[in-house]
């Protein structure tokens, strides 16, 4: 029978290749269960936020006259939710039937592959809400007004699928610098949310290693 995940934390390191002290075993134990599950809390409810707010924006964009931004915001939320879940299944298939040290390093290599793949999808997922986002207020009714009575005044504008022209190019420069600075701008945003838990798990990656080897040695 496969062991129960308690059964794992228990015998963690005391494993035979485990030289650690019981109980500095079972601090680490204990530290181990501790960061891993808070980051499966926080990761659970961030995406289960990110879930709700495009419901949230979606109705809001509408009321405030702004449907075309709700729209695709609603879509490109969603679609962050669900390329996570995805890679949160594969978090599931890690072997437990390892002693902690070896679960908590392949816990930390699923968190790099995951952070690597969000990093690709956020130099295109940037540009969309910041297009989204002209798109919105450009075919909101009140500048759709201010523009044609502008244009009214015998105002003459190279137009791009309603656009002016002139107005493209500044839009096309914010959108080149997103999709080139996406991975940097993400590194921050979830640097802000799971940076403590990122560095107490290097932390206790690096002193487990450290005790490993003074033992050895």
């Amino acid at each position: 029978m496969e062991k129960s995940i308690e059964t794992i934390w228990k015998e963690g390191f005391l494993k035979n290749d485990a030289l650690v002290a019981p109980k500095l075993n079972d601090l680490y134990n204990q530290k181990s269960k501790h960061i891993i599950d808070k980051f499966k809390r926080m990761f659970k409810i961030n995406l289960n936020a990110i879930f709700i707010g495009s419901f949230v924006v979606l109705i809001a964009s509408y009321f405030v006259g702004i449907p075309v931004m709700g729209v695709g915001y609603f879509f490109i939320l969603n679609g962050i939710v669900i390329f996570n879940r995805k890679l949160n299944k594969s978090l599931l298939k890690i072997d437990k039937n390892v002693s902690s040290y070896e679960y908590l390093n392949a816990f930390n290599n699923w968190m790099k592959e995951q952070l690597q793949a969000n990093r690709k999808i956020a130099r295109i997922y940037y540009p969309l809400f910041f297009l989204f986002m002209v798109l919105g207020f450009w075919f909101s009714n009140d500048i759709q007004s201010e523009f044609n009575e502008f244009m009214e005044q015998g105002n003459d504008l190279t137009l791009l699928f309603g656009i002016p022209v002139l107005w493209t190019l500044p839009i096309i420069f914010i959108t080149s610098l997103l999709a080139y600075f996406g991975d940097r701008i993400y590194n921050f945003d979830v640097g802000l949310v799971y940076g403590p838990i990122f560095r107490k798990l290097k932390e206790l990656i690096t002193d487990i290693e450290e005790l490993r080897a003074t033992d050895i040695n």
